[in-house]
């Protein structure tokens, strides 16, 4: 995955060389510069069946020289937002446009309030992890941002934490997403061989479609403290990028059940270009597919769709967590635990 991420940071590198305007603040300059961009590199179009030069024709004519800064941001930002896409951003000194709609229109599925009577305050803290043993022997973590530092260690202790546990309940819900690195790290976990968990595709000229094969992203198991009994891993669509590639990875291990909502999406690499007035952008430049070679831009389905009921949430009850304690409990009944 290193090379094919190389390739792409060289081309991309090269290019923006070759093509590198001098400052100005014109507005139709900039206008154009970030329109190519994204022309050029943005690797969603047919995906989502965009038509960017009708994008052109709709935001050019409310381009002139009378704009100031901050008509022109938001102009630009309005022209990112039709993309839909929340790897999609203007980047100024004074503010940073943003495409929430991925899951603005889905329920929330998460309650920090409900959550905190099921975590208590007790719990366990390693690294971005918190967790502690629930009831009838099943663990539960909750991982909330994978940004935040996960190290082998740290996965270490939970696991022996959990070595008396018939099951495991790994929460990921309103994890909007960070570092790949984790996803890889607490995925390898719960594997016993080395696998073919997604392909990477990268551009390799201007067109639309101008794209290398799949690359296949391989994932090694762990050489420590791995873990094979049942797994309910808990979604809701706040779920996104790193998050997503998580949910991506660990719904084709045998012992995971995804249980919740549909992901946010995201499997778009972002990358970084800037503008001749030195705003800068990031957009999804790379698809990265699931196993079978499946685009999950729009996120994935859990195999056991539970909402939050309204009803359960005024009793401080998380409808999600427990459908996973039910399951797991029917899952894991009559098993007794050896070492492995």
């Amino acid at each position: 995955m290193k090379k094919i991420l190389l390739i792409i940071n060289v081309w991309f590198l090269f290019s923006a060389c070759n093509e590198k305007d001098q400052f100005t603040s014109d507005p139709f300059t900039n206008f154009r510069s970030l329109w190519k961009q994204i022309d050029e590199y943005y690797c969603f179009f047919d995906y989502k069946n965009i038509d960017w030069n009708a994008i052109y024709n709709k935001y050019s004519v409310q381009i002139n020289d009378s704009l100031d800064r901050y008509q022109l941001f938001d102009v630009l930002g309005k022209m990112l937002a039709e993309l839909q896409d929340g790897h999609t951003n203007l980047i100024s000194t004074f503010n940073v446009s943003r495409f929430w709609n991925w899951h603005e229109n889905y329920p929330d599925n998460f309650n920090s309030v409900v959550h905190r009577q099921y975590m208590g305050t007790d719990y366990f803290i390693a690294g971005g992890l918190r967790y502690r043993i629930l009831m009838d022997s099943i663990g539960y973590v909750y991982y909330g941002n994978f940004s935040i530092v996960v190290g082998e260690a740290h996965l270490d202790e939970m696991f022996l934490h959990f070595k008396d546990c018939k099951a495991l309940i790994f929460d990921v819900r309103n994890n909007s997403g960070g570092t790949l690195t984790y996803s890889e790290r607490i995925a390898s976990r719960f594997i016993n061989e080395k696998m073919t968990v997604g392909y990477i595709q990268h551009k390799t000229g201007p067109g639309h479609n101008d794209f290398s094969e799949p690359y296949p992203i391989k994932l090694e198991p762990s050489k420590r403290v791995k873990w094979f009994r049942p797994v309910a891993l808990l979604t809701n669509r706040s779920c996104y990028s790193a998050t997503n590639d998580f949910v991506s990875k660990m719904k084709q291990f045998q012992q995971v059940t995804v249980i919740g909502d549909r992901t946010g999406g995201g499997c778009g690499l972002p990358f970084h270009a800037e503008l001749p007035n030195g705003w800068s952008v990031r957009f999804s430049s790379s698809p990265m597919l699931n196993a079978q070679k499946e685009i999950t831009e729009s996120g994935i389905d859990p195999d056991i769709k539970v909402d939050i009921a309204e009803s359960d949430q005024l009793k401080n009850i998380d409808t999600i967590i427990e459908e996973a304690l039910n399951y797991l409990k029917e899952k894991t009944s009559g098993i007794t635990i050896s070492s492995e």
